[in-house]
């Protein structure tokens, strides 16, 4: 099985990058990755750091791999096998970014610890581990540098928490050798991932690799083995929706009222309610149907509080 240091890695998306490694289909590969702030933040660290947290190292990814025989028109397909966690995590809050970024202007950090028992994300909040790369994708057929934040057809900057063991991810291969790279790994994050952050935290991915030749894929697509919230379903969820004739402003109110109840009833600083909301507060579309309002719920987890 081939390793890919944590040291052989890169910032956004560029086609002339050089591979770091050639593989073939059928193969499986260790990837080291460094967490989402580039190795900028650790155990230690202190809100301070955020502030002074440089964007040009944000993101890297590691890679990129040659597969062999993979062309243009072809899919790429990632099993995702295993994960070893470093047992730390952070959570920020980063001025300007998140889906709240007009409420919360000021940094703020959390860090978290976990293992075999879950996320000891606060006194009396634990979180299942449940691990996945955020970033995981092809380079694009556009030539030049390409931002790493945005998501793109051909994947990248998804943060779909569901692409955790046993998960399989078809992505539409647009350059010869596809060229993949994989990043940012997260320890536990809701669907949303509001606040910009989840548990961001450096991690070893292993993954196997096939190709399933002129698939012509528009976008990613994926399969998961099993049900995406069994570890938390027991004790239901406290949901909170947004109104609104725009998803993301339902989505903005769904996430502001939680936080309301968060500060009501647990008794949680505000930055500590937004930040529990995009690592454990699963954002849904409810209605898309009835014009002209849609409805956007945020469903919060019973079982994470003690």
């Amino acid at each position: 099985m081939k390793t890919i240091h944590r040291d052989r890695h890169h910032f956004g998306w560029d086609n002339s990058f050089e591979p770091v490694a050639r593989v073939a289909p059928g193969d499986t590969v260790s990837f080291e990755v460094v967490d989402a702030s580039g190795g900028q933040l650790n155990r230690r660290s202190s809100v301070d750091d955020v502030a002074r947290l440089d964007f040009a190292r944000v993101n890297p990814v590691t890679g990129p791999i040659h597969v062999d025989g993979a062309e243009p028109g072809d899919a790429l397909a990632v099993e995702i096998l295993d994960f070893e966690g470093s047992g730390w995590g952070w959570t920020a809050i980063i001025p300007g970014f998140g889906l709240l970024a007009e409420d919360f202007p000021t940094p703020f950090l959390h860090i978290s610890s976990y293992g075999a028992g879950g996320v000891e994300f606060a006194p009396g909040i634990r979180l299942p581990v449940r691990p996945f790369p955020g970033t995981i994708g092809t380079a694009p057929a556009a030539p030049g540098l390409h931002s790493v934040v945005p998501p793109r057809e051909v994947g990248g900057n998804m943060d779909i928490r569901d692409l955790s063991r046993g998960a399989r991810l078809w992505l539409p291969v647009q350059v010869p050798g596809a060229l993949f790279s994989v990043g940012d790994t997260h320890a536990a994050q809701g669907d949303g991932e509001v606040c910009g952050t989840a548990i961001e935290s450096p991690m070893i991915i292993q993954l196997r690799f096939d190709l399933v030749k002129s698939a012509n894929l528009r976008r990613p697509r994926f399969d998961v083995s099993e049900s995406p919230t069994q570890r938390v379903d027991e004790r239901g969820y406290y949901v909170t929706t947004g109104i609104a004739p725009d998803l993301m402003r339902g989505a903005k109110d769904a996430v502001r009222d939680m936080i309301d109840y968060l500060v009501q009833e647990y008794k949680l600083d505000a930055n500590l309610a937004y930040a529990l909301c995009s690592v454990a507060a699963d954002l849904r579309i409810s209605e898309v149907v009835d014009a002209p309002n849609w409805v956007v719920s945020a469903y919060m987890p019973k079982a994470i509080f003690a």
